[in-house]
C-alpha cells in the first residue's frame, strides 16, 4: 500500500514548533534537553501522547478525533483510511483544527492508507480504531502487538471467539484499552447503576433494554470499485462480494454508512446500540465480567432479498446466574429500566446524540433518569457504599490512563463480555430457540449448532490470528 510522502522529522521535531518559537530554532534542534521544563510544564512536547486515527469516517470525524484533540496533552499526528479520499479529508480536518486553535498554519498530520504502516511508526503511542465492526478485532490485535494503546469503537468484535482473542492479547501486552462505551463516562448511567448496586430499588429482578431498529433497503446494483478505495482490505476477513456503494460508505459526504445494516459486517442494532445498553445494564447487575446462562428469542424479523439484512423487530430474553432476567427489544423505550422488589429506575441518553445520523440517537421525550419514587433519585450514596470510578469524558479517561498508568473506565475484558452478551442474543434470533451458555468457559452446553456460530470463516490474509 502507498502512503502519502512523510516528512523525515523526528517525533521531538514534529512536536517542538512551540520550542522553536520560545528559544530559537538552532537551540531547539541542537540542545533540546536543556530547555527548562518550566517553559511547558506537564504539557511539554516530549510528554504528549501521539495518537494515530485509524478510520476517518463519520464516527471518527464527529466523535473520536475531536475527543482526542480537545486534550492538550495529546496530539493527533497521523490519520489512516483505506479510502484515500477520506484519509486526505481527515488530514484536512485535523490540520485545520490545529491551525485554528494555534492561530498559525499547521500541516503536520501524516496520512496512511494501510493501518499496518501506521502501526510501524514508532513515534505513535496510541491509536483510535474507528472502523467497521468486522475489522475491530483484526486491527486491535495488531495494534496491541505493536504496543500501541487502543481506543476502539464498540462492539469489541464480530464474533465471540474474536472477542476472546483480542481480550487475551490486550491483557498480555498491557496496553491501555478503552472501548467506546461512553455511557460509562456519562453521569446518569453511572448514578443509576450505583443506585441499583446499593439496593435503592430492593432486590433487582428484571432489566428491560430498549434499542432502536434498522429497516431493510439498500441499492443492490453492482458498481465499479472506486480507485480511491482498497476494497479487498476493506472486506477484511469476510467473504469477497461485489462492490456497491450502499454496502460500504458514501463516496461523497459522511452520512450513516450501509455496512452497519449488513450482517456480513455486523449484527445490527443488537450490537450497535446493545453494546452500549447491555454494558450499562451489566454495571447495574454486577455482571461486567460474566454473562447470561440461558438466552432465548420470542420473535425476530430479518429482511429477505434486501442488501441491508440485519434484524428488524425483535424480542429476546436472558437469565443470569444471579437470577436476574434481561429482556431486550426494540418495542421498549430506548434506554434501560432496572426493576426491583421496591421500585424501578429508568436511564437513557435523553436528547443527547453522538452523531446526528444515528437512528433513535436522540429522544427528547425520554428523561435522562427517572424512578418509581422521586426520592430514589435524591438518595445520597454514602462513602462506604459501592461507587464506580468517576470519568467525566471518555476519551480523556483513556488518555489519563496512558499518562498516569492506571485502568480505564471501560477495559477490554468488560468490553468483550458486553459484546458477547449481545452476540448471544443475536444467535438466538437466528436459531429462534433457547440456548444454554457457560460464561466461565465461554461455551454452549451440548449445542453443536450454536457452537458453530461462535466464530465465522475468515478470509486470508485478514484473519485475526494472521
Amino acid at each position: 500500500m502507498k502512503k502519502r510522502k512523510q516528512s523525515t522529522v523526528s517525533r521531538r521535531e514534529f512536536l517542538s514548533n512551540s520550542v522553536k518559537t520560545a528559544v530559537g530554532t538552532s537551540i531547539a534542534m541542537s540542545f533540546p534537553s536543556i530547555v527548562p521544563a518550566s517553559v511547558f510544564g506537564k504539557n511539554a512536547p516530549s510528554n504528549r501522547i501521539n495518537v494515530g486515527a485509524i478510520g476517518t469516517g463519520r464516527i471518527s470525524r464527529g466523535h473520536d478525533m475531536p475527543g482526542v484533540w480537545r486534550h492538550d496533552y495529546a496530539q493527533l499526528m497521523a490519520v489512516c483510511d483505506l479510502d484515500s479520499k477520506r484519509a486526505e479529508e481527515g488530514k484536512v480536518l485535523v490540520d485545520g483544527y490545529y491551525t485554528k486553535r494555534d492561530g498559525k498554519p499547521f500541516d503536520g498530520v501524516q496520512v496512511y492508507t494501510d493501518y499496518r504502516e501506521l502501526l510501524n511508526n514508532k513515534d505513535i503511542d496510541a491509536v483510535l480504531i474507528s472502523t467497521p465492526d468486522h475489522t475491530h478485532a483484526m486491527i486491535g490485535v495488531a495494534a496491541a502487538k505493536a504496543k500501541k494503546h487502543i481506543y476502539m469503537q464498540k462492539p469489541a468484535s464480530l464474533t465471540i471467539k474474536e472477542g476472546r482473542v483480542i481480550s487475551d492479547v490486550v491483557q498480555k501486552t498491557g496496553v491501555k484499552f478503552q472501548i467506546g462505551s461512553q455511557q460509562r463516562s456519562t453521569e446518569q448511567f453511572r448514578y443509576a447503576a450505583e443506585l441499583v448496586r446499593n439496593g435503592r430499588i430492593g432486590q433487582l429482578k428484571t432489566v428491560y433494554v430498549g434499542l432502536p431498529g434498522d429497516p431493510p433497503g439498500g441499492k443492490t446494483v453492482e458498481m465499479p470499485v472506486p480507485k480511491n478505495l482498497n476494497y479487498d482490505m476493506w472486506l477484511g476477513s469476510t467473504p469477497m462480494v461485489y462492490y456497491t456503494e450502499d454496502r460500504v460508505h458514501p463516496q461523497n459526504g459522511y452520512d450513516r454508512p450501509g455496512w452497519l445494516r449488513c450482517e456480513q459486517f455486523g449484527a445490527g442494532m443488537i450490537t450497535g446500540w446493545g453494546a452500549h445498553h447491555i454494558d450499562s445494564a451489566h454495571w447495574g447487575m454486577g455482571t461486567e465480567r460474566s454473562g447470561p446462562v440461558e438466552i432465548w428469542c420470542d420473535k425476530a424479523e430479518f429482511a429477505t432479498g434486501s442488501l441491508w439484512d440485519v434484524h428488524g423487530i425483535f424480542k429476546t430474553q436472558a437469565i443470569y446466574s444471579n437470577g436476574v432476567k434481561m429482556i431486550v427489544s426494540n418495542e421498549f423505550q430506548n434506554g434501560i429500566k432496572f426493576e426491583g422488589t421496591e421500585g424501578w429506575i429508568f436511564v437513557s441518553r435523553g436528547d443527547y446524540q453522538v452523531t446526528s445520523s444515528d437512528p433513535g440517537a436522540g429522544n427528547s421525550q425520554a428523561k435522562k433518569i427517572d424512578a418509581s419514587d422521586p426520592k430514589i433519585l435524591t438518595s445520597v450514596i454514602g462513602e462506604k457504599e459501592f461507587h464506580f470510578t468517576v470519568s467525566k469524558e471518555h476519551h480523556g479517561n483513556w488518555l489519563e490512563a496512558i499518562r498516569d498508568n492506571k485502568e480505564t473506565i471501560a477495559p477490554v475484558e468488560e468490553a468483550h463480555r458486553a459484546c458477547s452478551a449481545c452476540l448471544l442474543h443475536h444467535i438466538t434470533m437466528k436459531l429462534k430457540r433457547k440456548v444454554y451458555w457457560n460464561p466461565d468457559k465461554e461455551e454452549f452446553k451440548n449445542d453443536k449448532e450454536a457452537s458453530a456460530m461462535l466464530s465465522r470463516p475468515q478470509r486470508d490474509p485478514y484473519s485475526v490470528k494472521a
